[in-house]
């Protein structure tokens, strides 16, 4: 039982009005009989309270939770008292999320219930506990509050974004992922497998005309061909202590994990197979390449533990595995960054030998704060300097992208919020100049 802010504004209240009762004895009297109305009303606010069981409730939430999505969670409450109450609900939330906000106020009918719901986005994959749901229960006098502990404790698993991948599937069922800035590429002619014939647009290859359907039409006709299909295209991602720059709450390695995890269910979509790679100073994980329809589920729980080291990255332990686990000319696609010239020197030779048996796609990060402070306005000399600095860093990015392609080297420089995007665009435009193979 606990008492109200109600009753000590009344108290207090009464209290000053018998000490002013010294002065006007009238006030005593009055102070009196406020003290035994109180006592009363406090007395029958218990026993409203606590003659019956009174309140129930549970939380609902999904046993898995999507990183960096808002994943929602609901508090059903139903109420066995005979007349309306004033509830304060309080969720345990797990500790990492640092909520000091689920508390919510909420009015139950008689014999009826009702719920509430709200949203958390976590940062990093792992397991997080929630606890108990503290549910503080006030008749209409407001007197007295009866906490109520209900609900059980539960671990919830926080996964890569599931959410971001249940979203592309629904996109592409209903053929709008152009909403997400993915561009619709088709190659057309420069393939051996046919799909079907089409009328002839604008922008289609002459080559491509099919002239016995375009005289049977009388209108111009062309051949339509598939992709290449059945390629190898491996996610490999960087562990090392450069992924754990973090950016908007989360790291560079749980972004690429997003990313890698959505891409995965492009290539299989496009019917390639799918594999995974992770590492750092060691070979850590490897899924075999497949187009399977369990494939995503394996992805999904090879990668859900994944965590970044703070040993330095090992490029040439990742030739010597790649070697021995991948015999077949694939795409790989490496998931890294690097802070400047300097460390790229270091892995070039690396990255060149990969290149050599394999089409080798190297994705890196973009500061875009960087990017922001330097086209903001410069006031001091000392803000001059900063903005030279941040020039000369984003100057070393673009000059990381040239010497990649001097050595032919394939790369992708983008920012962490357009990673997903942008290398579905970017394995697309490849599968379309018949870059892969």
């Amino acid at each position: 039982m606990f008492l109200t802010r109600r009753f000590y504004i009344t108290l207090i209240a009464t209290v000053l009005i018998i000490g002013l009762g010294f002065a006007f004895p009238i006030l005593f009297t009055i102070g009196k009989i406020i003290v035994y109305a109180l006592a009363l009303l406090v007395l029958v606010d218990i026993l409203l309270l606590y003659h019956k069981k009174g309140i129930t409730a549970a939380r609902e939430c999904s046993d898995r939770f999507s990183n960096g999505d808002r994943n929602k969670v609901e508090i059903k409450v139903e109420s066995a008292y005979p007349f309306k109450v004033d509830t304060t609900i309080i969720d345990e939330a797990p500790a990492v999320f640092q909520r000091r906000d689920v508390e919510y106020r909420l009015a139950v009918g008689a014999h009826s219930g009702s719920e509430i719901s709200y949203h958390l986005v976590p940062t990093e994959r792992g397991v997080y506990g929630f606890g108990k749901i503290r549910v503080f229960a006030r008749t209409v006098l407001g007197f007295v509050e009866r906490r109520f502990t209900q609900g059980e404790a539960k671990d919830v698993k926080v996964y890569p974004s599931y959410m971001m991948l249940n979203h592309y599937e629904l996109l592409a069922m209903s053929n709008n992922l152009t909403e997400l800035g993915i561009k619709r590429i088709r190659r057309v002619g420069n393939n051996t497998e046919f799909e079907q014939i089409k009328e002839y647009v604008k922008g289609d290859e002459y080559r491509t005309i099919n002239w016995k359907a375009s005289a049977r039409r009388n209108q111009l006709m062309v051949n339509v061909y598939q992709d290449e299909r059945s390629q190898q295209v491996y996610s490999v991602i960087d562990k090392g202590r450069v992924m754990q720059q973090a950016f908007e709450g989360m790291t560079l390695l749980d972004y690429s994990i997003n990313a890698a995890l959505v891409l995965s269910y492009v290539v299989v979509h496009r019917e390639d197979k799918a594999g995974l790679i992770t590492f750092a100073d060691n070979f850590d994980t490897y899924v075999p390449p497949t187009k399977n329809p369990g494939q995503m589920q394996r992805i999904m729980e090879a990668l859900y533990a994944q965590k970044t080291e703070f040993g330095e990255t090992d490029f040439s332990n990742l030739c010597v595995n790649v070697n021995k686990h991948i015999s077949k000319r694939s795409l790989l696609i490496l998931y890294t960054n690097f802070s400047g010239m300097t460390a790229l020197q270091r892995q070039l030779p690396y990255l060149r030998l990969l290149n050599r048996r394999h089409r080798l796609l190297v994705v890196f990060f973009e500061d875009a704060e960087m990017k922001e402070y330097v086209q903001s306005e410069k006031k001091t000399t000392e803000e001059y300097y900063q903005h030279v600095i941040a020039e000369k860093f984003i100057y070393e990015k673009r000059l990381i992208v040239s010497t990649l392609r001097q050595n032919g080297i394939l790369s992708l420089l983008t920012t962490p919020s357009n990673l997903s995007v942008d290398l579905i665009n970017k394995y697309l435009e490849m599968k379309q100049r018949e870059i892969i193979t």
